[in-house]
This record gives structure tokens, C-alpha cells and sequence, in this order.
């Protein structure tokens, strides 16, 4: 008997699976990325939690104008966000905030120039990298010869 009720209580209230509750790096990955980029489901959890939770929606909103500032090089907008970013109570931003304002004129820089120095930062990358690959193996002109034959590309 017991059976026939619970089967015909599944029938009447059917039950939809329960969803994995989102990872931490999942809904900052979510709030990192571009909208357009989410899938539709994605989507709607993320609106789900920023509803429960008006911090992180405040939060979500200003890493996004940031992350506008940066894509679009607009440094010289960064004074403003700057300032909506205080009037909010939002700690952790002011301290991010008090760490950009500690050097705002190269922010400013790095924000609105077209220059860049990743080319830099990968020979430096590369250069360790090949240090690390003979640590305790051989001297210092068999890493000078190394280093050069993979500036001509050829290591």
C-alpha cells in the first residue's frame, strides 16, 4: 500500500533533480567573464545568487566597469570609478582601490597607453624557465649558449 501512494505522490509532484550548489571559482569565474559569454543556465544561477546576495551584486558591478576600463582603455574614466567604488560599502574593494591609488598615474598609463611589456615578461618567463630546466646540471655558459640559441629559435 505504501508502494501505490508513493508512486502516485511522484505522479502528482514531480520532482525535479536538485542542482550542485556552484563552486566559489565558478561564480567568480562567472562574474569575471563577459555576459555574452555565459551559457543561458550559467546565466541564470548567477542572477539567482547576486539576488541573495546585494554585496556581491554591487561588487560584480564594479568589477565589470573595471573590467571596461581595461578592455576599452579608457584610464582617464579611472578617477570615477574610483570614486563610485568608495561611495560603496564594499571593503575589499577599497582595499584594491587604496593599492591602484598608490601609483594612479601608472595605472592611468597602463590602462590608456597601446603599449605593453608582455613581449618583455615572456623572454623573462622563457629565460627562467631554461634556468630552472638545468638547476644543478651545467655552468653558466652552457645556460648563456642555451639562452641565446632560443632567442634565435632554435632551442
Amino acid at each position: 500500500m505504501v508502494k501505490v501512494y508513493v508512486v502516485k505522490l511522484r505522479e502528482n509532484f514531480p520532482h525535479d533533480p536538485p542542482r550542485k550548489t556552484p563552486s566559489v571559482r565558478n561564480v567568480t569565474s562567472w562574474l569575471t567573464r563577459h555576459p555574452d559569454r555565459l551559457t543561458e543556465d550559467q546565466t541564470q544561477q548567477l542572477t539567482a545568487i547576486l539576488l541573495r546576495c546585494p554585496a556581491l551584486d554591487r561588487t560584480a558591478h564594479h568589477v565589470r566597469a573595471f573590467a571596461e576600463l581595461m578592455n576599452n582603455r579608457q584610464g582617464r574614466d579611472l578617477n570615477q570609478w574610483i570614486t563610485s567604488v568608495q561611495a560603496d560599502d564594499l571593503p575589499a574593494l577599497h582595499t584594491s582601490v587604496t593599492g591602484l591609488g598608490q601609483d594612479l598615474d601608472a595605472v592611468v598609463a597602463g590602462l590608456g597607453l597601446r603599449f605593453s611589456s608582455g613581449a618583455v615578461e615572456g623572454h623573462n618567463n622563457k629565460i627562467k624557465m631554461l634556468k630552472r630546466q638545468m638547476f644543478g646540471r651545467a655552468n653558466f655558459d652552457l645556460l648563456r649558449k642555451r639562452v641565446l640559441l632560443s632567442a634565435r629559435g632554435r632551442s
